[in-house]
């Protein structure tokens, strides 16, 4: 029996995330750990090793949410950035207005691989 890879289900909740606050008429803003490899974000605006970036649609061109990453372009201090952040630097979702969200945590991103168990049992 072929196994299928579990896949990590971080992407689609902060998908899921994202629609219901934008629905919601509020802002999304998200919490990334900074000190990821693969995070690209202008490293003036890191505090503590995180950053808080709003990625409603008026603040970001081209937001991009995919499995693996989140890009877009966003202005900081009227200076526009390409923006990277890897699935896995993502520590949470929440309104800006309310508060209301999501933090994400270890199990939301996909198990390590492991080693197929062989079969056993007789011929």
């Amino acid at each position: 029996m072929a196994h299928t890879a579990v896949k990590s289900r971080r992407p689609y909740l902060l998908r899921a995330m994202h629609e219901w606050i934008t629905d919601s008429g509020q802002t999304p803003h998200i919490v990334v750990d900074a000190e990821v490899d693969g995070v690209a974000v202008p490293r003036k605006f890191v505090k503590d090793g995180k950053i808080i970036l709003n990625i409603s649609r008026s603040a970001t061109q081209g937001l991009r949410l995919a499995n693996d990453a989140l890009t877009f372009q966003a202005r900081f201090s009227g200076v526009t950035s390409a923006i990277a952040i890897p699935m896995r630097a993502v520590l949470g979702i929440y309104a800006r207005e309310t508060g209301q969200g999501m933090i994400f945590t270890e199990s939301d991103l996909a198990p390590a691989p492991t080693e197929p168990t062989p079969p056993t049992g007789g011929t």
